[in-house]
């Protein structure tokens, strides 16, 4: 079954922008917006598990601080580790 690419850019500017936290929906909404038609299928499929975290990890993981949960060096946790958010 192929995987239609823009179908699957929309389910993850949608989860990117409706996180639960505000702050979480701001930051990774910008993230996603600014690198979403620059990442491959791979990638984005990265981003989808990166998604999947939990905010507190997430920003935790964003402000260098202490996470419940090992990040793996991947291009993705890369991009959003240093995303300067404006």
């Amino acid at each position: 079954m192929s995987v239609n690419i823009d179908q699957l850019k929309k389910k993850i500017i949608y989860r990117s922008n409706y996180r639960g936290t505000k702050e979480m929906d701001k930051l990774l909404g910008a993230f996603t917006n600014q690198y979403i038609d620059k990442l491959n299928k791979e990638d984005l499929d990265e981003l989808i598990k990166l998604l999947e975290i939990d905010d507190n990890n997430l920003y935790n993981f964003y402000n260098g601080l202490e996470t419940s949960i090992e990040f793996k060096n991947s291009k993705i946790n890369t991009l959003f580790k240093n995303f300067k958010f404006k």
